[in-house]
């Protein structure tokens, strides 16, 4: 890589700057200035991946020019010659100029050689590090339209179906008809589950937390009104207990998820034919956290999965239910904010899912 490092030395001595030109011509492409301002103008034209210059300079020094380069053009490294050892110097370099290192007077040409080997090969490793983070950003950026097509464009044209197919059934009469629309609307429910899903994945393993005011009794109010138009609740029992007195601020939509999918496993896991179903949703906001529990006396999980169901794709039972997102949905939003989950199951009993959140108050 040193045939590809660009450098610019700076020193009022014109004995200086042709020494060093001619000593570091073969290895790296060197650029020359008699004085800061000269340096300034380079700067602002050529792309250089390291600066040299000599402190004690008429008109600029070393810091001087340095502080002003960084406005100008801050990518390159910088290293700093000195014949003198002020300590206020220095420290100056450091604070305003934000040198990477210091060459004492007068200069050693292996020394000098090896310092700009390894400040261009910090230059190169910064730039390829701005390049990823900048190609980061631009993944986020098209993460966030695929989830508002996802969110829109697919969700709209799945209501309108089906809206359409609950009027045709009101339209007709034919048993095979509406077995037909039955199915209709099995495959479009089965859908926009999927797309939840997908949203809730998306809030809870790619979005920064967005701190706001939580209202539990509010928000579980909200979420059950929206469980019961999705599932028939009306054979478990139900129990909510919120204590909350104090104010709570945490991230709303990751809460939800953590409700929602903590809530869904508790309905879908629940055991067929049993006549006294529960599911017990409790909500404690004491000091500086809040702690949330959902219990059922479901199926319970099996031993062998209790440590791999917060996995990816890891489904709690061997029944054929579920994506196996839900509980990884759970730990992820939970250590987003910098929360614990603790699960406890016991099979053909039920299971207990205690997660502990932070109160972003302060």
């Amino acid at each position: 890589m040193t045939d590809k490092i660009k450098v610019l030395y700076i020193d009022d001595e014109d004995n200086n700057l042709n020494s060093f030109k001619a000593s570091l011509r073969k290895d790296f492409k060197v650029i020359t200035a008699i004085d800061a301002f000269e340096g300034l103008k380079i700067a602002e034209t050529e792309e250089l991946h390291v600066v040299i210059a000599d402190q004690r300079m008429p008109g600029l020094d070393g810091v001087e020019f340095f502080e002003k380069l960084m406005k100008i053009n801050p990518e390159p490294v910088r290293i700093l010659l000195t014949g003198y050892s002020d300590i206020a110097d220095v420290i100056d370099a450091i604070n305003r100029g934000q040198v990477y290192r210091f060459i004492d007077k007068p200069w050693n040409i292996e020394q000098i050689k090896n310092a700009i080997q390894t400040a261009g090969d910090i230059y190169f490793a910064r730039k390829e590090l701005k390049d990823k983070n900048e190609r980061l950003q631009k993944i986020h950026s098209e993460m966030n339209q695929f989830v508002y097509s996802l969110s829109h464009e697919l969700r709209g044209p799945l209501m309108s179906i089906s809206g359409v197919s609950k009027l045709a059934k009101m339209e007709t009469k034919d048993p095979a008809v509406l077995e037909y629309f039955d199915l209709i609307d099995t495959a479009t429910d089965k859908l926009d589950e999927f797309i939840y899903k997908m949203l809730d994945f998306y809030r809870s393993t790619k979005i920064e937390n967005k701190v706001t005011e939580i209202d539990f009794k509010e928000v579980v109010a909200q979420q059950l009104e929206v469980y019961r138009q999705k599932w028939a609740l009306d054979h478990i029992e139900i129990k909510i207990h919120i204590n909350q007195n104090s104010a709570f601020f945490s991230d709303d939509s990751k809460i939800r998820v953590i409700l929602n999918n903590l809530f869904h496993n508790a309905v879908v896991f629940q055991k067929e034919n049993f006549p006294q179903k529960m599911i017990r949703v409790a909500i404690d906001v004491v000091g500086k956290t809040a702690t949330i529990v959902i219990e059922d006396n479901g199926v319970g999980i099996e031993d062998n999965l209790i440590n791999e169901v917060f996995n990816l794709f890891q489904r709690a039972t061997q029944k054929n239910v579920g994506s196996g997102l839900g509980l990884y949905m759970v730990k992820e939003s939970t250590i987003q904010m910098g929360g614990k989950v603790q699960l406890e199951s016991i099979v053909n009993q039920g299971t207990k899912v205690t997660v502990v959140l932070p109160n972003f108050a302060e």
